[in-house]
């Protein structure tokens, strides 16, 4: 019995000594694993700071610590309500502002331009925040500069422009002298690929204006149903050469004033009409609608036109965008009037929408609210 329960005994020692060898073993690559990704986080080049589920921040990586100038020890295991009058006090109100996943740019003041890009990861299922800095500062600064470039290429463009168009009327209107019919034709070709160019520069104008912040000026009361009846009247030539029936369907009751820029406006109205006629086939139909309520104006154009090939809707207000079957129709164009329109909206706190299908037309919806 005795020896038995010595064996017994060795045996259970022998198994307990394994096991011991075993949590060691794990011990130690756990450790290794440990030091493994604190030296991956510790040498991104982009910055790494984690949340635990009260936001208490429970790690920053160097290049964090360097992007925001703080020190591991002055922010650790801090919430960060504790921290909204620190040195990452507008990290802070950004992260307590947005309640969920977001990407957004975060500026800071330094010597030089810095921007950050901060994006949110959430770890589940401990809820745990992972923050994400990404310095886009070059980024930022080769856009501003392609921005100033366009900018003062587009202004230098269009004095000389504006000079030959008037140019050129003169010669059309014959206040140089009569012309012959060949020349006429010849001169009015010219005419229309000038008349091209200036709508181009002057889409790159304000293209240059809206990535600069600087869109919308001088906000005057009007009353837009006049903005928009103007817009149509200025196409009735191209409305006849194309035999539309062109309708504008007003609101029942008094339209409200509404305070706006009234250029910008002017040109998101024209942006839309003219797109629909543009491509709508002869013959074809354009109602334009006026409605308001309570908070806001809704202005809408309908066509019996070509449509938005589906695959292709979700990029129609992205920069330089045009859809394959527009290009087919009209070859030449800049991509820049939806985009333009949407932010001329969105500047005023509107927004805006479209509904289409491919051979069957397009309806494009902005609003605008009353302030």
């Amino acid at each position: 019995m005795a020896e038995d329960y010595l064996k017994e005994l060795a045996e259970t020692r022998k198994a307990l000594l394994n096991i011991l060898e075993d949590v060691e073993e794990a011990r130690e690559r756990a450790e290794e694993e440990e030091d493994k990704t604190k030296a991956i986080v510790s040498n991104l080049a982009d910055g790494l700071i984690v949340l635990d589920w009260g936001n208490r921040i429970v790690l920053i990586n160097s290049q964090g610590e360097k992007f925001l100038d703080v020190k591991t020890k002055e922010i650790e295991g801090k919430s960060l309500e504790e921290l909204e009058k620190d040195p990452i006090e507008k990290l802070v109100k950004l992260i307590l502002k947005k309640k969920k996943l977001y990407r957004e740019e975060l500026p800071l003041e330094k010597p030089r331009e810095f921007v950050l890009e901060v994006t949110t990861v959430l770890l589940s299922p401990r809820k745990e925040k992972v923050i994400i800095l990404h310095d886009i500062s070059r980024e930022k600064t080769i856009d501003r500069m392609k921005t100033e470039f366009v900018s003062f290429s587009a202004h230098q463009l269009k004095s000389p422009l504006t000079s030959i168009k008037w140019a050129l009327k003169m010669f059309l209107d014959g206040d140089l002298g009569k012309i012959t019919e060949e020349q006429r034709e010849v001169l009015s070709k010219t005419y229309q690929t000038n008349e091209s160019m200036i709508f181009l520069v002057d889409d790159l104008l304000s293209l240059a204006r809206i990535e600069e912040g600087r869109y919308l000026y001088k906000l005057i009361p009007v009353k837009i149903d006049k903005i928009i009846q103007s817009a149509i009247d200025s196409c009735q030539k191209k409305i006849k050469k194309k035999k539309l029936k062109v309708e504008f369907r007003k609101a029942k009751g008094k339209i409200p004033e509404i305070k706006v820029d009234v250029e910008k406006i002017k040109l998101a109205v024209e942006n839309f009409i003219d797109n629909a006629i543009k491509y709508t086939p002869e013959e074809g139909e354009v109602i334009a609608s006026l409605s308001f309520n309570k908070k806001e104006i809704e202005f809408s154009v309908k066509d019996s036109g070509i449509g938005v090939p589906k695959a292709q809707q979700e990029k129609i207000f992205q920069k330089f965008f045009r859809a394959s079957n527009a290009i087919k129709i009209k070859s030449q164009g800049t991509g820049l009037g939806l985009f333009i329109t949407k932010n001329i909206v969105e500047a005023h706190g509107g927004r805006i929408w479209f509904e289409s299908e491919e051979g069957k037309g397009t309806t494009f919806h902005f609003t605008l609210p009353f302030t």
